[in-house]
């Protein structure tokens, strides 16, 4: 699962709008057009069967925080003790991006971590309050675990159940 496959599924999962994903972007410190994430949703037509999906813009781990980072500021609303809107300082690496994600997604919309271990239920995971602490844990804690892709679909995947479920009410 790539970077571009995790925001096409968010994308489904939380109903985002083209114009909200620009804003997104901007608020997170990145200018893009709407051209430009078209092409970052866009996969191309011929890809070989043993590839993973090829998009037309694809999109690597810096993108991807930027966005979270203007995900949380359009959800939540700019932090009122910062001066600057929607510019968060930038690690340098980012290797467990799966566990960023869900990080900034709990953040974002607001969810406890029962909440979480919810959405997990509705796509069939099951993990316990310890695994989930684990996983959210800051990278170099002795009990950090990284998040699996497979964890991640599947998240994305209750979160689009328990949303459009909230929205049909």
């Amino acid at each position: 699962m790539n970077n571009n496959d995790r925001l096409l599924r968010l994308r489904y999962a939380v109903d985002i709008k083209d114009q909200d994903l620009i804003r997104a972007f901007e608020l997170g410190g990145m200018t893009v057009t709407h051209e430009e994430v078209s092409a970052m949703l866009t996969k191309e037509k011929e890809t070989r069967p043993d590839e993973d999906n090829i998009y037309l813009k694809p999109i690597n781990n810096h993108v991807l925080d930027s966005f979270l980072n203007g995900f949380i500021t359009l959800k939540r609303g700019p932090q009122k003790n910062k001066s600057e809107v929607g510019v968060a300082p930038r690690s340098k690496e980012i290797k467990y991006i799966n566990n960023i994600l869900l990080k900034k997604l709990k953040i974002a919309l607001f969810l406890t971590s029962d909440d979480m271990l919810t959405i997990f239920a509705e796509a069939g995971v099951y993990p316990s309050k310890g695994e989930l602490g684990a996983i959210l844990r800051k990278e170099g804690h002795r009990n950090f675990k990284p998040c699996g892709d497979k964890y991640m679909r599947n998240f994305l995947k209750g979160l689009g159940i328990c949303y459009r479920a909230e929205e049909n009410r």
